[in-house]
């Protein structure tokens, strides 16, 4: 991936900056935020931006999928809220995201003031990438930044469109992301592994490929095993493989790892239960003995302890995925071992977004991993080895 220029090489000092955040924070029924994860990731950046003398500092984001339209339970003003509290400052909130009234706010806030604009996506114009949209949005400012990894994939007007109008440079939070997942798997210090879990095999099959040129090790867990134990002719009960056609899928990864001369790991036993239900009954088993019908929902103690005898060997660990259905507490244990395991290593753990980002963060364990990714999608994205548009997009580092 090419270089790209960061906020430090532009001028701020008395520049209207319009900055990109990902502030898609999850909201209770009482639109509470739940998780202030995203807001916090971006405060490195707000600092940065004030303290190099931006004249103002507007703040657009999505939250949700309203479809181009206003959705009131949608709205970035409890966003706006917390994020004033973590700045100890005022957040000027506006329920609009163009036009004249929120060029006036713009223009008469004051020095150093912070705007929040609300939701982009209740613009049909933002995930269309539409330019007169886009134009209207940079009209706002004199330099843009984008810090919004989480939707670094996605061509919308906010983190593309704008580009064409206005000098368009990356934040804290984006370059580390980009140091992280690109150029640390580039020269990864060896010996190196990739632990992959998660539900499907079809959402891995790009990182799978690409990682196989990579890694020392390979170890896999999650629904995504069992498609492997399937393809190794062992009955995997009603576990989700997928349809049959994604056999010869698992049997190429494995055939790629034997060439390559890649270790590959699978799970030696399983917690297995009998529906896909929390009180389920459930028992450890060897992973060749699931009875029919039982569902694999989590790695055994012995493959937890197989697994951390091998990360143990390892200077550079890429994880993905979670171990099993983290999400119900029963079957929680292979994650949660594994991850206490890692933050203790002092190793490089460059953590994937999306679920295996929520278990960490939910462990408490996210400052003891050397990067724990805000972005699901995109950090697969990028590990997979694609261009990310909203990065492409940004100015190049002669």
């Amino acid at each position: 991936m090419r270089r790209k220029k960061t906020f430090r090489d532009v001028e701020i000092r008395g520049r209207k900056v319009l900055l990109r955040v990902d502030f898609n924070v999850p909201l209770d029924a009482q639109e509470r935020i739940t998780d202030d994860t995203r807001i916090r990731a971006s405060l490195p950046t707000i600092n940065a931006l004030l303290e190099r003398g931006a004249r103002a500092i507007i703040i657009c984001s999505h939250l949700g999928r309203p479809k181009g339209r206003v959705v009131e339970e949608l709205r970035l003003e409890p966003v706006a809220r917390r994020l004033s509290e973590l700045l100890g400052r005022e957040v000027h909130y506006i329920r609009q995201i163009v036009g004249p009234e929120v060029e006036k706010l713009v223009n008469e806030v004051e020095e150093g003031g912070i705007v929040l604009l609300e939701n982009l996506r209740f613009h049909p114009g933002e995930e269309a990438n539409d330019p007169e949209f886009a134009r209207q949005l940079a009209k706002l400012a004199d330099v843009f930044v984008n810090d919004a990894f989480g939707v670094a994939h996605r061509a919308h007007a906010s983190t593309v469109g704008v580009t064409r109008f206005l000098p368009a440079v990356a934040g804290c939070l984006l370059e580390k992301e980009i140091k992280y997942l690109s150029e640390a798997l580039e020269r990864p210090e060896r010996p190196f592994a990739a632990l992959i879990g998660g539900a499907k095999i079809d959402d891995k099959i790009g990182l799978l490929e690409r990682i196989l040129e990579k890694v020392d090790f390979l170890l896999l867990g999650g629904g995504l095993a069992s498609t492997f134990l399937k393809a190794k002719g062992i009955d995997v009960g009603k576990s989700l493989v997928g349809t049959d056609e994604k056999l010869p899928l698992a049997e190429a990864i494995m055939a790629g790892a034997h060439a390559s001369e890649v270790k590959l790991f699978l799970p030696e036993d399983v917690v297995a239960a009998e529906r896909f239900e929390p009180d389920a009954p459930a028992r450890v088993l060897p992973a060749d003995e699931i009875p029919p019908g039982w569902y694999i929902m989590d790695i055994g103690p012995r493959s937890v302890e197989r697994f951390k005898e091998v990360l143990s060997k390892c200077k550079t660990v890429v994880w993905n995925g979670p171990m099993g259905v983290f999400e119900i507490e029963r079957f929680r244990r292979g994650t949660e071992e594994i991850a206490r395991f890692l933050a203790e290593l002092g190793i490089t753990v460059i953590v994937g977004g999306g679920s295996t980002a929520e278990a960490i963060n939910e462990l408490g364990l996210a400052e003891k991993l050397a990067h724990v990714s805000t972005g699901g999608g995109a950090s697969l994205r990028m590990l997979e080895g694609e261009e990310l548009p909203a990065i492409e997009a940004l100015m190049d580092k002669r």
